[in-house]
């Protein structure tokens, strides 16, 4: 787990969006905060364990999304009947791991937070708390989540475990955090 490299991504994409934005010497805290509790409750909603009522409680770990190629945009099209870059004769779709991208936008809003909060004493050798089941582990996390200014390290802790609960590797994280990352960076530069 290399939290330092993650933090260094984190802060060189929040830099990005602040100058892209203006939103220089704006406290984004409160915000932050609120993002990090609606992606946390999307995570959730793709974990779908909680829904008693429902028939379908397994977790949503496959999805198809849209991607556009850099030549053609999704056309297909180049201009010779077909893009030679994605080899496509229309739209062009990415098999996907819903919970994991949801997951992976939490720990952006918590990395963020934590530039927030610490500047450069960041802590990067932090291990999973648990919880005895996923339930626990998001009531825990919306609840240190109301308290990030005091509790901000145990919610780390516990986002790192409900990572592991949900069965996946840091080497997973880490990859789709990256890749998230740079489409961030992408949607920036595309008038997001």
């Amino acid at each position: 787990m290399n939290l330092q490299k993650l933090f260094e991504a984190q802060a060189d994409l929040d830099k990005h969006i602040i100058e892209k934005k203006g939103l220089h010497g704006i406290n984004l805290l409160q915000d932050l905060i609120l993002a990090l509790q609606v992606e946390l409750g999307e995570c959730a909603q793709k974990w779908q364990g909680f829904k008693f009522w429902s028939n379908n409680r397994e977790p949503i770990l496959k999805g198809y999304k849209e991607i556009k190629c850099k030549w053609c945009n999704g056309s297909g099209d180049d201009g010779t009947g077909i893009c030679p870059d994605c080899m496509s004769t229309g739209d062009v779709y990415k098999e996907y791991n819903p919970l994991l991208e949801e997951y992976v936008d939490c720990l952006h809003f918590t990395l963020s937070i934590g530039l927030h909060l610490y500047n450069e004493n960041i802590a990067t050798d932090l291990g999973g708390f648990r919880k005895t089941s996923i339930q626990d582990q998001f009531r825990t996390l919306f609840h240190y989540s109301t308290m990030l200014s005091g509790s901000y390290w145990n919610f780390f802790e516990y986002l790192i475990g409900l990572g592991e609960m949900l069965g996946f590797t840091w080497e997973q994280i880490e990859q789709a955090y990256f890749e998230k990352n740079e489409e961030n960076h992408k949607r920036q530069e595309n008038g997001y």
